[in-house]
């Protein structure tokens, strides 16, 4: 089984992102980068399809030259081959991307032969178009489905079956292969890289190709970046005497009755305050003043 996992490059979560003067990139300065949970969770399970069935596994990736640290990433929990579609930026559009996208896999498919399976993330972490894996998937005119959580391989190895989850349950479908799928967060938990990986990864030879795709039809004005949120910390008081203030912010929350149905149960109480032996009161002043009175 031959598969193909197509991961993008992002700021990492929880950085601080600028944007540069004229509005029209982010300014990578000091800013670290990662893959999407998605597709991490993607390159997990493309390597363990390649465990149950056999095969190969594939990466690629399209923006700046240094996205190799994100191939060599791939290739530390068990990756196998690696493209880089080097275009000096990250800022294509989503028919921009997926048309050199599409244009790297056909150029792969005529070399090694066909992928059984294409694997996108859901979304990308950063623009989240949901676009790109679906442009491609058409392009190459292979089935595909979104939002996939769970995935399994027939015994003669000629379908896939894919779990997508919905409210009133699950919906099951069964793709031909060769497919693609777009894949969530959850549907399988990404391995860590070992030190033998590590050291592997630095080994690999990264095939690294260009693209002359023609801009697509959308357009980017200018990027904003919305106004900080500035949160403020109030000090409702210290110990026993602070429960008042705190049952009066509970009430104004609404969580003031949940409170109350824990009096009743001691057991829950007891294991609360074994859990707040760390936090400082009135945390436990809380806890301990409603379960020894009649408050409620």
């Amino acid at each position: 089984m031959r598969v193909l996992v197509c991961v993008k490059r992002v700021p990492a979560p929880g950085a601080k992102i600028n944007i540069t003067d004229d509005g029209q990139a982010v300014d990578a300065t000091n800013l670290g980068h990662t893959r999407s949970p998605h597709e991490e969770c993607a390159l997990e399970l493309a390597v363990q399809l390649v465990e149950a069935h056999g095969g190969e596994s594939h990466v690629l990736t399209l923006g700046v030259a240094e996205a190799d640290e994100q191939c060599r990433w791939a290739a530390s929990i068990g990756i196998t081959k690696a493209t880089l579609v080097d275009v000096g930026t990250m800022g294509w559009d989503p028919q921009r991307t997926a048309t050199a996208l599409i244009e790297a896999i056909r150029s792969i498919e005529e070399a090694d032969g066909t992928f059984d399976v294409i694997i996108f993330g859901n979304e990308s972490a950063d623009t989240g178009g949901f676009q790109v894996g679906i442009r491609t998937a058409r392009a190459l005119d292979r089935p595909m489905v979104n939002a996939i959580k769970g995935v399994s391989i027939s015994e003669d190895g000629t379908v896939l079956e894919a779990q997508r989850e919905i409210d009133s349950g699950m919906e099951v479908y069964h793709l031909p292969l060769p497919c693609a799928i777009g894949v969530k967060e959850g549907i399988t938990w990404p391995r860590y890289p070992t030190m033998r990986g590590r050291l592997a990864s630095k080994k690999l030879a990264v095939d690294v190709t260009g693209s002359e795709a023609a801009p697509g039809g959308q357009t980017m004005v200018r990027l904003n970046r919305p106004e900080e949120q500035v949160s403020e910390t109030i000090i409702l008081g210290e110990g026993v005497a602070a429960a008042p203030a705190v049952v009066e912010l509970l009430k104004e929350l609404g969580l003031w009755s949940w409170v109350c149905s824990l009096s009743s149960n001691m057991t829950e109480v007891r294991w609360l305050m074994r859990r707040s032996k760390r936090l400082r009161s009135p945390a436990r002043s809380l806890i301990s003043w409603v379960s020894t009175s009649k408050r409620c």
